[in-house]
């Protein structure tokens, strides 16, 4: 370990340049910056850099639930439950202002499009007792079964028609980009990882024996060469393309899976707890999960073979969970409807059979190539930690001996920024103070101090959403958001919520980061378009109709 350091990407570039590394991290998501983590507190010296920004790929587009995966279990992948379940019970304590707590129910449906009949219902039940029994009983609630009329107290808009007894089970939530962001920036700032987004890997060096030695790094229009005696490859759907650098070839080990979520109006389902229904003549299911203001609902599950540097949800993709809402609850959603939309791209790992993406194992897998680079592939969000340990292992393993003695992994019990003072934070009064303790922790008394010098940075930044302006200035400062993209998209999530309100706020965003970046009043302009362009591209993509001038939301 160099140091406690800062997490600032100017000074992060000038290490890069200056300093040798035992471990060069490509790739900012969730499994990146899992890895950065877990090899900078082994005392490695450790850099990470991300070609676009952290959590920009599939880590900000998941279903922002941390969970065993009850469906795995009827798919025989009991150790992976076991393993999710004791992550998800670490990520609770490790990460508590981040990763709550979130009730689910499973509503059952008599007749012909139920999600099970009486003798499947009972299979259920069973399921339930194994998910309890293999782990999750540790967040400290057994599953319960509920009447119709108890699960209608949760979701009062399920047809009552066909609602038979269901079931209530607990798993847990947390906003993905922001979870990938407190990861990466506790290893920057409390384990001296030099940390960069907007820097790509154009090339891998090597020595006379054909080992890694180094990467050439490009950063806008410079180029960077930095030494380090591993490369671990965590690009996810990318993947494969930091592999062609190392071993010349394209491997095509990687099966992109495409999940959408939409988001909408609240007050057209009224869930006040999560919910998953059936999806009509498929043998899938969907969450619908409430957020604030809104619900969002996913996922699709299948198979991508577009460009994986956009992926968008298509008109098909939003009447698949439309039918699936549609079919469970007495009102009716519609395009018109749809605040917010996101596409995301599963890396899962290639393998002979033929079979749905959404039966194939969420399992990792780490590989070391003939040069020492260390891949992993596949895995899911909560797993994250437990991915990165194994990697960085194999890491280890690659540099032989060191001049450090170098132990095992020590995150299970490290707590992530903001963990501490969360309690505190929490405590205080209002809905300023929970809304701000509940993205920050106990770094949210710098927002509040930000506030109280300047109340008008208190004011909200995306009509209609809890934001305020001073989170976008902390996110400039802080947090290494370099663009309006960066603000809406990932550090708040405006863009998921309420798509086009971001985009009516993109040029006061571009406006209050501008000067704290060092943006011309032309770059800001720049920036404030090209968003609004991104989001244009994804409303006509998924062929959802323009927003209605004044025209208030329909609940």
């Amino acid at each position: 370990m160099i140091g406690p350091g800062g997490f600032d990407r100017a000074d992060a570039l000038r290490r890069l340049a200056d300093h040798h590394f035992d471990v060069l991290v490509v790739g900012g998501g969730i499994t990146g910056a899992g890895c950065a983590l877990d090899a900078a507190s082994r005392g490695l010296r450790t850099a990470l850099v991300e070609r676009d920004d952290f959590a920009s790929g599939t880590s900000s587009k998941s279903s922002k639930l941390v969970h065993g995966g009850l469906r795995y279990l009827q798919q025989g992948e009991i150790r992976l439950v076991y393993e999710a379940l004791h992550e998800r019970q670490r990520l609770t304590t490790n990460a508590p202002h981040l990763v709550k707590v979130l009730p689910f129910l499973i509503p059952m449906f008599t007749g012909r499009d139920g999600v099970l009949n009486p003798k499947l219902a009972r299979a259920l039940g069973s399921a339930m007792w194994m998910y309890d029994l293999t782990g999750g009983a540790r967040i400290g609630k057994l599953h319960q079964r509920l009447s119709a009329e108890e699960a209608l107290e949760h979701m009062p808009t399920l047809h009552r028609e066909r609602l038979a007894a269901s079931y209530l089970y607990y798993d847990a939530q947390a906003d993905d980009a922001r979870l990938t962001l407190a990861i990466a920036r506790t290893a920057a700032l409390d384990h001296g990882a030099a940390v960069a987004n907007g820097v790509a890997v154009v090339g891998v060096d090597k020595d006379g024996d054909g080992r890694v030695r180094g990467a050439r790094l490009a950063a806008g229009d410079d180029v960077v060469e930095v030494a380090c005696s591993t490369v671990i490859n965590a690009a996810g759907v990318w993947s494969d393309d930091v592999r062609a650098l190392d071993e010349g070839r394209h491997p095509g080990s990687i099966r992109p899976a495409k999940g959408i979520h939409i988001t909408i109006p609240w007050d057209l389902v009224r869930n006040d707890i999560a919910v998953v229904v059936p999806v009509p003549k498929d043998k899938r299911s969907v969450f619908v999960v409430p957020w604030g203001d809104v619900t969002y609902i996913g996922t699709t599950d299948s198979d991508y073979d577009g460009p994986i540097d956009d992926p968008q949800c298509t008109a098909e993709d939003i009447d698949y969970l439309l039918g699936a809402i549609n079919a469970a609850v007495s009102t009716t959603v519609t395009p018109a409807d749809i605040t917010g939309a996101w596409a995301g791209l599963r890396p899962l790992v290639r393998r002979a059979s033929n079979g749905r993406t959404a039966d194939l194992s969420r399992r990792h897998l780490v590989a070391t190539s003939a040069s020492g680079m260390v891949t992993v592939t596949g895995g899911k969000l909560t797993t994250y930690r437990e991915m990165a340990a194994d990697t960085v292992d194999e890491a280890v393993a690659a540099l032989g001996d060191t001049p450090r003695r170098v132990g095992r992994s020590r995150t299970k019990r490290l707590p992530l920024r903001g963990a501490d003072g969360y309690a505190a934070a929490r405590a205080v009064d209002g809905p300023l103070a929970a809304h701000l303790a509940d993205r920050y922790g106990g770094e949210s008394r710098t927002l509040l101090a930000m506030v109280d010098r300047d109340p008008a940075v208190g004011q909200p930044l995306v009509a209609g959403l809890p934001y305020v302006r001073a989170e976008a200035a902390y996110a400039a400062r802080h947090e290494m958001a370099r663009t309006v993209d960066d603000v809406l998209s990932r550090r708040t999530r405006a863009r998921l919520l309420a798509r086009d309100a971001s985009a009516a706020a993109a040029d006061d965003v571009a406006a209050l980061i501008g000067p704290i970046l060092g943006l011309t009043a032309a770059e800001q302009a720049a920036q404030a378009e090209a968003y609004r362009v991104s989001v244009a591209h994804e409303r006509s993509s998924a062929s959802l109709p323009e927003p209605a001038v004044g025209a208030p939301p329909r609940s």
